[in-house]
Protein backbone atom coordinates (compact mmCIF):
# COMPACT_ATOMS: atom_id res chain seq x y z
CA UNK A 1 0.00 0.00 0.00
CA UNK A 2 2.78 2.39 0.85
CA UNK A 3 4.58 1.62 -2.41
CA UNK A 4 1.42 2.15 -4.45
CA UNK A 5 0.81 5.52 -2.79
CA UNK A 6 4.36 6.60 -3.53
CA UNK A 7 4.05 5.59 -7.17
CA UNK A 8 0.74 7.46 -7.43
CA UNK A 9 2.26 10.59 -5.95
CA UNK A 10 5.19 10.47 -8.35
CA UNK A 11 3.01 9.88 -11.42
CA UNK A 12 0.28 12.30 -10.41
CA UNK A 13 -0.02 14.85 -13.26
CA UNK A 14 -1.39 17.44 -10.85
CA UNK A 15 1.84 17.48 -8.86
CA UNK A 16 3.24 20.97 -9.66
CA UNK A 17 6.68 20.22 -8.29
CA UNK A 18 7.05 17.14 -10.48
CA UNK A 19 5.79 18.98 -13.55
CA UNK A 20 8.19 21.87 -12.95
CA UNK A 21 11.09 19.42 -13.05
CA UNK A 22 9.92 17.37 -16.04
CA UNK A 23 8.42 19.58 -18.74
CA UNK A 24 8.72 17.78 -22.06
CA UNK A 25 8.06 18.97 -25.59
CA UNK A 26 6.51 16.98 -28.41
CA UNK A 27 9.97 15.63 -29.28
CA UNK A 28 10.52 14.54 -25.65
CA UNK A 29 13.08 17.32 -25.18
CA UNK A 30 13.30 19.03 -21.81
CA UNK A 31 11.85 22.55 -22.12
CA UNK A 32 13.27 25.24 -19.79
CA UNK A 33 10.78 27.10 -17.58
CA UNK A 34 9.04 30.04 -19.23
CA UNK A 35 10.73 33.42 -18.76
CA UNK A 36 8.94 36.54 -17.48
CA UNK A 37 7.52 38.85 -20.13
CA UNK A 38 9.73 41.79 -19.08
CA UNK A 39 12.88 39.92 -20.18
CA UNK A 40 12.51 41.25 -23.72
CA UNK A 41 12.93 44.79 -22.32
CA UNK A 42 15.66 43.97 -19.79
CA UNK A 43 17.80 41.77 -22.05
CA UNK A 44 17.22 42.96 -25.64
CA UNK A 45 20.76 42.02 -26.68
CA UNK A 46 20.03 38.29 -26.42
CA UNK A 47 17.75 38.41 -29.46
CA UNK A 48 19.50 37.81 -32.80
CA UNK A 49 19.74 40.31 -35.63
CA UNK A 50 16.60 40.84 -37.70
CA UNK A 51 18.70 40.94 -40.88
CA UNK A 52 18.53 37.44 -42.36
CA UNK A 53 21.93 37.91 -44.01
CA UNK A 54 23.64 37.99 -40.60
CA UNK A 55 21.81 35.03 -39.06
CA UNK A 56 23.84 32.02 -38.00
CA UNK A 57 22.30 29.64 -35.46
CA UNK A 58 25.59 28.22 -34.20
CA UNK A 59 27.26 31.62 -33.77
CA UNK A 60 24.21 33.00 -31.99
CA UNK A 61 24.17 30.03 -29.61
CA UNK A 62 27.87 30.41 -28.81
CA UNK A 63 27.50 34.16 -28.31
CA UNK A 64 24.68 33.66 -25.84
CA UNK A 65 26.81 31.19 -23.88
CA UNK A 66 29.69 33.70 -23.79
CA UNK A 67 27.31 36.45 -22.65
CA UNK A 68 25.98 34.27 -19.85
CA UNK A 69 29.51 33.39 -18.74
CA UNK A 70 30.39 37.09 -18.70
CA UNK A 71 27.38 37.83 -16.53
CA UNK A 72 28.72 35.31 -14.03
CA UNK A 73 31.97 37.30 -13.76
CA UNK A 74 30.38 40.76 -13.50
CA UNK A 75 26.98 41.99 -12.36
CA UNK A 76 25.27 43.71 -15.30
CA UNK A 77 22.21 45.40 -13.78
CA UNK A 78 18.92 46.34 -15.40
CA UNK A 79 18.96 49.76 -17.07
CA UNK A 80 17.32 51.60 -19.93
CA UNK A 81 17.81 54.64 -22.12
CA UNK A 82 17.46 57.54 -19.71
CA UNK A 83 19.02 55.79 -16.72
CA UNK A 84 22.03 57.36 -15.00
CA UNK A 85 24.97 54.94 -14.79
CA UNK A 86 28.50 54.77 -13.46
CA UNK A 87 30.89 52.51 -15.38
CA UNK A 88 34.34 51.53 -14.13
CA UNK A 89 36.83 50.20 -16.69
CA UNK A 90 40.40 49.02 -16.44
CA UNK A 91 42.85 51.73 -17.51
CA UNK A 92 46.61 51.04 -17.22
CA UNK A 93 47.37 54.76 -17.59
CA UNK A 94 45.16 55.82 -14.67
CA UNK A 95 46.42 56.33 -11.14
CA UNK A 96 44.40 53.48 -9.66
CA UNK A 97 44.56 51.41 -12.87
CA UNK A 98 40.85 52.08 -13.37
CA UNK A 99 38.64 54.87 -14.68
CA UNK A 100 35.07 55.65 -13.58
CA UNK A 101 32.64 57.67 -15.68
CA UNK A 102 29.16 58.83 -14.77
CA UNK A 103 26.54 59.81 -17.32
CA UNK A 104 23.05 59.34 -18.69
CA UNK A 105 22.44 56.51 -21.14
CA UNK A 106 21.38 58.05 -24.45
CA UNK A 107 21.61 54.94 -26.66
CA UNK A 108 21.49 51.15 -26.54
CA UNK A 109 21.92 49.17 -29.71
CA UNK A 110 23.24 46.16 -31.63
CA UNK A 111 22.85 42.55 -30.60
CA UNK A 112 24.90 39.77 -29.08
CA UNK A 113 28.44 40.43 -27.96
CA UNK A 114 28.38 43.63 -30.05
CA UNK A 115 25.74 45.24 -27.83
CA UNK A 116 26.73 48.83 -27.01
CA UNK A 117 25.51 51.77 -24.97
CA UNK A 118 26.54 55.44 -24.80
CA UNK A 119 26.88 57.55 -21.65
CA UNK A 120 26.81 61.35 -21.83
CA UNK A 121 27.86 63.94 -19.27
CA UNK A 122 28.88 67.60 -19.31
CA UNK A 123 32.31 68.04 -17.71
CA UNK A 124 33.81 71.54 -17.40
CA UNK A 125 31.16 72.93 -19.78
CA UNK A 126 32.14 70.37 -22.41
CA UNK A 127 29.90 67.52 -23.53
CA UNK A 128 31.61 64.14 -23.13
CA UNK A 129 30.27 60.87 -24.51
CA UNK A 130 31.75 57.39 -24.11
CA UNK A 131 30.60 54.34 -26.04
CA UNK A 132 30.94 51.06 -24.13
CA UNK A 133 30.73 47.49 -25.33
CA UNK A 134 28.56 45.92 -22.66
CA UNK A 135 30.41 42.59 -22.70
CA UNK A 136 33.90 44.05 -22.99
CA UNK A 137 36.28 42.30 -20.53
CA UNK A 138 37.77 45.69 -19.57
CA UNK A 139 34.58 46.70 -17.77
CA UNK A 140 34.98 46.07 -14.06
CA UNK A 141 31.71 47.42 -12.67
CA UNK A 142 28.40 48.87 -13.85
CA UNK A 143 26.34 50.80 -11.30
CA UNK A 144 22.84 52.17 -11.76
CA UNK A 145 22.60 55.48 -9.93
CA UNK A 146 19.09 56.29 -11.13
CA UNK A 147 16.86 53.74 -12.83
CA UNK A 148 14.23 55.22 -15.12
CA UNK A 149 12.95 55.21 -18.68
CA UNK A 150 12.33 57.98 -21.18
CA UNK A 151 9.56 58.35 -23.73
CA UNK A 152 11.98 58.18 -26.70
CA UNK A 153 14.09 55.24 -27.86
CA UNK A 154 17.25 57.40 -28.11
CA UNK A 155 18.29 60.68 -26.49
CA UNK A 156 20.64 62.04 -29.15
CA UNK A 157 18.84 65.36 -28.93
CA UNK A 158 20.57 65.97 -25.60
CA UNK A 159 23.58 66.98 -27.71
CA UNK A 160 21.62 70.05 -28.82
CA UNK A 161 19.85 70.60 -25.49
CA UNK A 162 20.84 72.84 -22.63
CA UNK A 163 23.77 71.48 -20.57
CA UNK A 164 21.66 71.16 -17.43
CA UNK A 165 19.90 68.09 -18.87
CA UNK A 166 23.20 66.19 -19.23
CA UNK A 167 25.15 67.32 -16.16
CA UNK A 168 25.74 64.80 -13.36
CA UNK A 169 28.14 64.84 -10.45
CA UNK A 170 30.72 62.05 -10.37
CA UNK A 171 30.08 61.49 -6.64
CA UNK A 172 26.33 60.98 -7.07
CA UNK A 173 24.94 58.41 -4.65
CA UNK A 174 22.67 55.69 -6.07
CA UNK A 175 18.97 56.08 -5.40
CA UNK A 176 17.39 53.44 -3.18
CA UNK A 177 14.61 51.63 -5.02
CA UNK A 178 12.12 49.25 -3.48
CA UNK A 179 12.48 45.69 -4.69
CA UNK A 180 9.82 44.80 -7.23
CA UNK A 181 8.77 48.43 -7.78
CA UNK A 182 7.93 49.35 -11.38
CA UNK A 183 10.50 51.31 -13.36
CA UNK A 184 9.41 54.97 -13.47
CA UNK A 185 8.95 56.69 -16.85
CA UNK A 186 10.32 60.23 -17.02
CA UNK A 187 8.07 62.18 -19.38
CA UNK A 188 9.98 65.47 -19.09
CA UNK A 189 10.36 67.61 -22.20
CA UNK A 190 13.84 68.92 -23.02
CA UNK A 191 14.42 72.45 -24.26
CA UNK A 192 16.83 72.66 -27.18
CA UNK A 193 19.33 75.40 -27.83
CA UNK A 194 18.78 77.69 -30.86
CA UNK A 195 19.58 76.31 -34.31
CA UNK A 196 21.71 75.01 -35.97
CA UNK A 197 21.20 71.45 -34.71
CA UNK A 198 22.99 68.21 -35.47
CA UNK A 199 19.80 66.57 -36.77
CA UNK A 200 16.45 67.53 -38.28
CA UNK A 201 14.37 66.88 -35.20
CA UNK A 202 11.19 68.16 -36.84
CA UNK A 203 11.33 65.09 -39.10
CA UNK A 204 11.43 62.68 -36.17
CA UNK A 205 8.56 61.57 -33.99
CA UNK A 206 10.08 62.74 -30.71
CA UNK A 207 8.01 63.16 -27.57
CA UNK A 208 10.73 64.29 -25.17
CA UNK A 209 11.46 67.74 -26.57
CA UNK A 210 9.58 71.01 -26.31
CA UNK A 211 7.99 72.77 -29.27
CA UNK A 212 10.73 73.62 -31.78
CA UNK A 213 9.05 76.91 -32.84
CA UNK A 214 10.26 76.59 -36.44
CA UNK A 215 8.79 78.35 -39.49
CA UNK A 216 5.98 76.48 -41.22
CA UNK A 217 8.19 75.67 -44.22
CA UNK A 218 10.25 73.24 -42.10
CA UNK A 219 7.15 71.27 -41.13
CA UNK A 220 5.92 71.25 -44.75
CA UNK A 221 9.20 69.71 -45.90
CA UNK A 222 9.02 67.18 -43.08
CA UNK A 223 5.51 66.17 -44.19
CA UNK A 224 6.75 65.54 -47.75
CA UNK A 225 9.42 63.04 -46.65
CA UNK A 226 7.28 61.40 -43.94
CA UNK A 227 6.22 57.76 -44.32
CA UNK A 228 3.05 57.43 -42.23
CA UNK A 229 2.07 54.18 -43.96
CA UNK A 230 4.98 52.22 -42.47
CA UNK A 231 3.14 51.70 -39.18
CA UNK A 232 0.50 49.75 -41.13
CA UNK A 233 3.02 47.68 -43.14
CA UNK A 234 2.70 44.21 -41.61
CA UNK A 235 5.48 42.72 -43.75
CA UNK A 236 7.89 45.46 -42.66
CA UNK A 237 7.03 44.76 -39.03
CA UNK A 238 7.55 41.04 -39.62
CA UNK A 239 10.97 41.57 -41.21
CA UNK A 240 12.06 43.87 -38.37
CA UNK A 241 11.08 41.51 -35.57
CA UNK A 242 11.98 38.08 -34.21
CA UNK A 243 9.15 35.51 -34.10
CA UNK A 244 7.57 35.15 -30.68
CA UNK A 245 8.26 31.39 -30.61
CA UNK A 246 11.98 31.97 -31.09
CA UNK A 247 11.99 34.68 -28.43
CA UNK A 248 10.37 32.31 -25.94
CA UNK A 249 13.04 29.67 -26.51
CA UNK A 250 15.90 32.17 -26.13
CA UNK A 251 14.55 33.82 -22.99
CA UNK A 252 13.59 30.48 -21.43
CA UNK A 253 17.21 29.39 -21.86
CA UNK A 254 18.39 32.67 -20.30
CA UNK A 255 15.91 32.37 -17.44
CA UNK A 256 17.11 28.86 -16.65
CA UNK A 257 20.71 30.05 -16.59
CA UNK A 258 19.93 33.06 -14.36
CA UNK A 259 18.17 30.82 -11.84
CA UNK A 260 21.34 28.75 -11.53
CA UNK A 261 23.53 31.83 -11.47
CA UNK A 262 21.67 33.70 -8.70
CA UNK A 263 23.09 31.72 -5.72
CA UNK A 264 26.60 32.03 -7.16
CA UNK A 265 26.25 35.79 -7.55
CA UNK A 266 25.04 36.11 -3.95
CA UNK A 267 28.02 34.07 -2.74
CA UNK A 268 30.43 36.18 -4.77
CA UNK A 269 28.93 39.42 -3.39
CA UNK A 270 29.24 38.03 0.16
CA UNK A 271 32.91 37.21 -0.41
CA UNK A 272 33.57 40.68 -1.82
CA UNK A 273 31.94 42.40 1.17
CA UNK A 274 33.76 40.17 3.64
CA UNK A 275 37.10 41.04 2.04
CA UNK A 276 36.28 44.76 2.28
CA UNK A 277 35.39 44.45 5.96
Amino acid sequence: MVESKLNASVQDPTNDETNSRRVLSKNNDVVPPAAPQEYRFIYPEFLPSTNIQYRNKLREKLERLDMMQRRMAINIPEFYVGSVLAVTVADPNATNKSNRFVGICIYRGDVGLRHQFILRNVVDHQGVEILYDMYCPLIQKIEVLKLEKRVDATLFYLRDALPEYSTFQFHTEPEVRAEGAPVPINAMKVKLKPRPWLERYERQDLKGIEDLNLPQQFYDKAAKVAKPWEKFDLMLQYRNSIPAEEQEVIYAELHSHLRKQDPRMKLRKYKDTSLIE
